[in-house]
């Protein structure tokens, strides 16, 4: 392990980046880009649209409701409250609240493709508190003889600690590796690399006044002071934003000839907005949600809202789901019990379409108005009718005899 260490070190470029991107990624720095910018976590941070698409996210994950159910026996469900492993999705440890923890397991999934937490179980073996790692300390091997994955804690001193894959919580992302995630801010370091370099030559340009580049000539020869003392009187004048309305004074000997703005120059608006596609389709985020609402319209707002959910959030929510049941359940339990989101609650802002669901649900004898009552946080009905199941009066059920179909 240190001599591949070793080794990953001595690949560094001229610049003092990490050569190898895999390496960079493992080690937490940055990989070299043909933009010239190296891009890694941090910095994949400072681009506005890969931030928005890690962000949202994240707090898409951390913002929806997440509970232990029993299987019942006609089929329905029921909240486990009294589980251990629901006790923990409640309280996770002494310092860290459910919000922070699934905000944690969201902005590493999106950011490094991976999620790990440390399970600590108490003397019966159930499961007491989950403590979230830092992906980038963690590493992943394949036991020769039995073929699952060995869990490798690199802790803040240097040193290292084999943990047992049953005491470990991990959510894998998409990727090609079977025992660990790929990282969409590896995958799309390009984009990123490109969209900051748009970036900064945009500040660039405008730090001069939104004037570019030009040729000063000068008469005669001149010695390298005095070419330095010209072309510092002159960018006093001509650089910078303030420098919009001021004269400028040339000599007779002196002739400035600026340079037009040229096709890559005028075209930056249109490479920067389609930069934010193309980081976007890396986390498939709609570009609605990161504010670029240029083809956005009334008819397909809601479409979008719905791809997002069903096509982003809902595979993410899945792997969330299936690792606490692999990771809190005891083999024997996972037949009763299951973890679930209660994705109802993305319609929660819209009081109009969830009072109008709730109304269709009870009118049609699918829950009863305490249900409805209950997932609104509400107490039932003080009387008791709340309990009753009710539906339409002018439908009746199917029959095979018409004097049946009379009768009812």
């Amino acid at each position: 392990m240190f001599k591949l260490i070793s080794n990953i070190f001595e690949r560094k470029s001229a610049s003092g980046t990490l050569a190898d991107p895999w390496a960079a990624m493992l080690l937490g720095g940055a990989a070299p880009t043909a933009a010239g910018i190296s891009v890694g976590p941090e910095t994949a941070l400072r681009c506005s649209p890969a931030f928005g698409c890690i962000r949202i996210i994240s707090e898409t994950v951390q913002q929806v409701p997440l509970h232990l159910y029993r299987r019942l026996q006609d089929g329905g469900r029921e909240r486990a409250t009294d589980h251990p492993a629901s006790r923990v999705l409640r309280q996770p440890n002494d310092w860290t609240s459910a919000a922070e923890l699934k905000l944690l397991i969201g902005m590493h999934l999106a950011t490094f493709g991976n999620s790990f937490c440390w399970i600590g179980r108490d003397g019966e073996g159930n499961p007491a508190e989950l403590i979230p790692l830092d992906p980038r300390r963690v590493s992943v091997a394949i036991d020769d003889r039995t073929m699952a994955p060995v869990y490798t804690l690199t802790n803040a001193n240097g040193g290292q600690q084999v943990l047992d894959r049953r005491d470990i919580l991990h959510v894998r992302g998409p990727g090609l590796d079977i025992y660990r995630g790929a990282s969409p801010v590896e995958l799309a370091r390009e984009a990123i690399g490109l969209s900051l370099t748009l970036e900064k030559h945009c500040g660039s340009l405008f730090g001069r006044g939104a004037k570019p580049s030009g040729v000063l000539k000068v008469r005669g020869k001149k010695t390298p002071d005095a070419l330095a003392r010209i072309r510092s009187l002159f960018s006093q004048f001509y650089s910078g934003s303030d420098a919009e309305h001021r004269t400028m004074l040339l000599d007779e000997d002196t002739d400035f000839t600026q340079i037009q703005l040229n096709s890559v120059d005028a075209q930056t608006l249109e490479m920067r907005r389609f930069q934010v596609a193309e980081i976007s389709r890396y986390w498939r985020i709609p570009l609605s949600l990161l504010n670029d609402l240029e083809r956005v319209t009334h008819s397909n707002a809601e479409s979008l809202a719905l791809q997002f959910v069903q096509f982003t959030m809902l595979p993410i929510f899945r792997s969330i789901a299936d690792a606490l049941a692999l990771s809190l359940l005891r083999p024997e339990e996972r037949d009763e019990f299951f973890f679930d989101w209660v994705v109802d609650d993305f319609v929660k802002a819209d009081l109009s379409a969830r009072m109008q669901a709730f109304a269709t649900a009870v009118s049609h004898g699918i829950f009863s108005p305490d249900e409805c009552r209950a997932m609104d946080n509400r107490g039932p009905v003080p009387d008791g009718s709340g309990a009753v199941f009710t539906r339409p009066v002018n439908v009746a059920p199917v029959t095979t005899s018409k004097a049946e179909a009379v009768d009812a």
